[in-house]
């Protein structure tokens, strides 16, 4: 057993070195977020009538499937506020960072062959598991803290110091439980992209459960922890039990994770894997088929995530109109328009969100070069009758034909929903345009990732932290009364919000000119430049 993990400080350190800048910018991100929101609720709802008037929207079917069952409502304090309101989307945002982080360092190191590096030094056969769940639970152990410390400098009355730390601690709870869940789903499956796609589909099955169970069956809640952090009542109850029981039962994960690495074999997953065909067919031996092939998974996989979000959000149109009446927040993050609804006006809002999560899947795309690159694969290609142009412009064609499919069915998902539980349903035409219009932001990060792809390949995920700052000013500049410029910055400021507004073709036409321009000096640069891996 000490042979096992043997040298698991010395990985830990090497780990770290690995993460020293990606992990301090989660946490930093993290805090930084939930602070500024928690001060924003403070600076809005200085009233108990105002907080009160909030509280009676939080009570309708739609926005307990949304952020869950509400509790503290009669007296909805400013700390009940934030942990209702933001503690489960939070959670959800720590176990995709868990899940990243926790592939990044087992099964695709695994399968890039650092691991067959590493154990041919004298190294125990568990110590890299070990050690890197040792540093996801010290991270998200220092997100806790990190968090709760914040929210109780904020000084608010109703953030006392227990419930502050006890936010804190549902939010550290649920990323070492899904970092624990993805390291079994890691001895499950033989690539990244299966465990990643793996654990991805186990937390939105958890949204969901939780969903029906907290609208129509409680017990039924309990199935998905993320129903049990909710159970928590941070800043009403401050029950520490449903947080202590995640962890336990993430450590029964954990556990059964060492047990599956321990008897499987190197590079191997537990799944049987489905043999391939005998023979390619001539589209799979064109690099355009190779990379669909490759893709074809986690393309399928979104389409359908992505369906499923816009039936979410056009499921609760039906309430709109009482949720906005006495929400001051929703009000201020909605332009006053004379002529236009504040359903519709909700309606570009959501189309924000659904576009910048929608720009995920082409950019992924997009990267899937700089994988490819790196694990030394890419020079197969070239050792045939394959160009440079013509690889990097198969990715592109990819990912353009996938950013109008995304839009397409996040837009249709979300009138298919809407019309069925609204009195007067919106149209179908209007709704896809509102979606399809944001295609020229979405090509522009496309191009902008091919830029990177041509200069800086290996620091081309530096694409994620734009997306997330376009997401931050986009959907809570208003909300945190940040300035224009800062909005200006992103791609996603420049298009219209259809119904609200027209389209002004002079934007949209300079954001194509930039796309085409910034294209064309990515393919240049990644003509010229060497191949490393």
């Amino acid at each position: 057993m000490t042979q096992s993990f043997e040298n698991c400080g010395t990985l830990m350190r090497f780990l770290i070195r690995r993460d020293r800048i990606r992990i301090p910018i989660w946490i930093a991100s993290f805090i930084l977020i939930t602070f500024l929101v928690a001060e924003a609720f403070h600076r809005l709802y200085t009233t108990e009538i105002e907080r009160q008037g909030m509280a009676e929207t939080m009570k309708n079917p739609a926005m307990i499937a949304m952020v869950g069952p509400g509790y503290g409502l009669d007296n909805y304090t400013i700390g009940a506020m934030m942990a209702h309101q933001m503690l489960l989307f939070t959670a959800i945002v720590v176990a995709i960072m868990s899940i990243l982080l926790v592939t990044r360092h087992t099964r695709s190191d695994e399968e890039a062959g650092r691991i067959e590096l590493i154990r041919s030094m004298p190294t125990g056969r568990l110590a890299n598991l070990s050690a890197t769940m040792t540093i996801l639970i010290i991270v998200h152990f220092l997100l806790a803290i990190g968090i709760g410390f914040s929210l109780y400098a904020l000084g608010i009355e109703s953030m006392d110091l227990e419930g502050s730390l006890l936010y804190g601690a549902a939010l550290g709870g649920i990323g070492i439980f899904f970092s624990a869940l993805t390291a079994v789903f890691a001895q499950l499956s033989e690539n990244a992209r299966g465990t990643i796609g793996l654990s991805i589909a186990a937390l939105l099955l958890f949204y969901l459960v939780r969903a029906v169970g907290d609208v129509s069956n409680e017990v039924l809640s309990w199935v998905s922890p993320l129903g049990w952090i909710l159970h928590s009542k941070v800043f009403v109850e401050n029950n520490w039990w449903p947080v202590l029981g995640t962890i336990g039962i993430s450590l029964l994960l954990l556990c059964f994770a060492f047990y599956l690495h321990a008897k499987r074999d190197l590079e191997a997953g537990l799944l049987p894997a489905r043999p391939g065909k005998k023979f390619a067919s001539r589209f799979l031996q064109s690099p355009t088929g190779l990379f669909l092939r490759l893709q074809r998974t986690a393309i399928i996989s979104w389409a359908i995530g992505l369906f499923i979000l816009g039936v979410s959000y056009g499921s609760i149109f039906g309430d709109l109109e009482s949720f906005f009446n006495d929400n001051e927040m929703m009000q201020q993050l909605l332009a006053a328009n004379e002529g236009v609804s504040l359903t519709e006006q909700f309606m570009t809002l959501l189309m924000k969100i659904m576009a910048m999560v929608s720009s995920i899947p082409p950019l992924m795309i997009m990267l899937k070069i700089v994988s490819e690159e790196r694990k030394n694969r890419i020079e197969h290609l070239f050792s045939r009758a394959v160009s440079r142009n013509t690889l990097l412009g198969s990715s592109l064609i990819i990912a353009i034909l996938v950013s109008i499919m995304m839009l397409s069915l996040t837009g249709f998902g979300l009138w298919a929903a809407a019309s069925t539980v609204m009195e007067d349903p919106i149209s179908l035409m209007p709704t896809l345009k509102a979606a399809i219009v944001y295609l020229p932001a979405i090509w522009l990060m496309i191009s902008l990732t091919v830029l990177f792809i041509g200069f800086i390949p290996k620091r081309s995920s530096v694409i994620w932290f734009y997306l997330s700052y376009s997401f931050v000013v986009i959907y809570l500049g208003a909300l945190l009364q940040l300035p224009d410029w800062l909005g200006n910055l992103s791609p996603y400021h420049y298009i219209p919000e259809i119904p609200v507004e027209e389209i002004n073709l002079t934007e949209m036409a300079v954001l194509l000119f930039i796309t085409v321009a910034l294209s064309i000096i990515g393919f240049i640069r990644y003509n010229r430049r060497d191949i490393f891996g």
